[in-house]
């Protein structure tokens, strides 16, 4: 990092150029209401609740950049947080990268944000922040895993998969987001390492370019909303927030 005496300006790319279609057609995910209210709207606020993130980038669909900026101008922002909206590409990687594109000179610290992880609380967000702050080059909340795990040898949907292994649970961790870089690390994993559709984890990008990757502890709310029963649950959060912390 550079002149500590300096404020590090952060900011976060939020992708939410995504179909989601394990939660069925219709509607983008991003755009699936929670409480009444937009995913992707909760996703930056999210972001905005850490007094240390001074720019969102909203990544959009690549035909409904407008649409989404006409959604999120319905629900500003407090004034310490600008916010940008940019098309997207068509793989997820393209799609960050142009969000890293849109960010100015001064910053110097970035967070990727899934828009699907609507519920991310502030001191997960801010710990992500200070450890790169702090000197790591990337950084990833994640939390120890419930399950056992098994690796197996991949076949037709339906067909009973054989197992060729157990992975030591204790050594293995379930990762969140927001993940957070150094930008000038970021920009160089996606320039060097292109993995298309299946780039859907940034520090796995910077782990290929043998830069460290550290672990900070990730929130159980941190959930990703994927299928039908995980927005459920996420509805019984929301409303637990707005009767007991005051969340609009």
């Amino acid at each position: 990092m550079s002149d500590p005496s300096r404020p590090v300006r952060t900011a976060a790319v939020i992708p939410a150029a995504g179909r989601g279609v394990r939660l069925g057609p219709g509607t983008p995910k991003a755009l699936r209401t929670l409480g009444g209210t937009p995913m992707l709207v909760h996703a930056v606020r999210a972001m905005a609740a850490s007094r240390a993130v001074s720019l969102i980038v909203v990544v959009a669909p690549p035909d409904g950049a407008a649409e989404v900026g006409r959604l999120l101008h319905e629900h500003p922002l407090a004034e310490r947080t600008d916010l940008v909206v940019v098309p997207g590409g068509q793989t997820r990687q393209e799609s960050v990268q142009l969000g890293l594109a849109a960010l100015p000179d001064t910053i110097e610290v970035v967070l990727v944000h899934d828009a699907a992880r609507p519920l991310v609380p502030a001191d997960t967000v801010d710990a992500v922040v200070a450890a790169v702050r702090a000197g790591a080059p990337a950084v990833v909340p994640a939390l120890p895993l419930a399950d056992t795990v098994k690796q197996v040898e991949p076949q037709p949907p339906g067909t009973p998969e054989p197992v060729v292994g157990t992975p030591e649970r204790a050594l293995l961790r379930a990762v969140q987001t927001p993940q957070g870089f150094d930008l000038a690390t970021l920009r160089k994993a996606h320039d060097i390492v292109v993995e298309g559709e299946g780039a859907t984890d940034d520090a796995g990008l910077v782990e290929r370019l043998g830069s460290p990757v550290v672990v900070v502890p990730g929130h159980e709310e941190a959930f990703k909303v994927t299928r039908p029963l995980d927005l459920v649950l996420a509805e019984a959060v929301l409303a637990r927030r707005r009767a007991t912390d005051g969340y609009v």
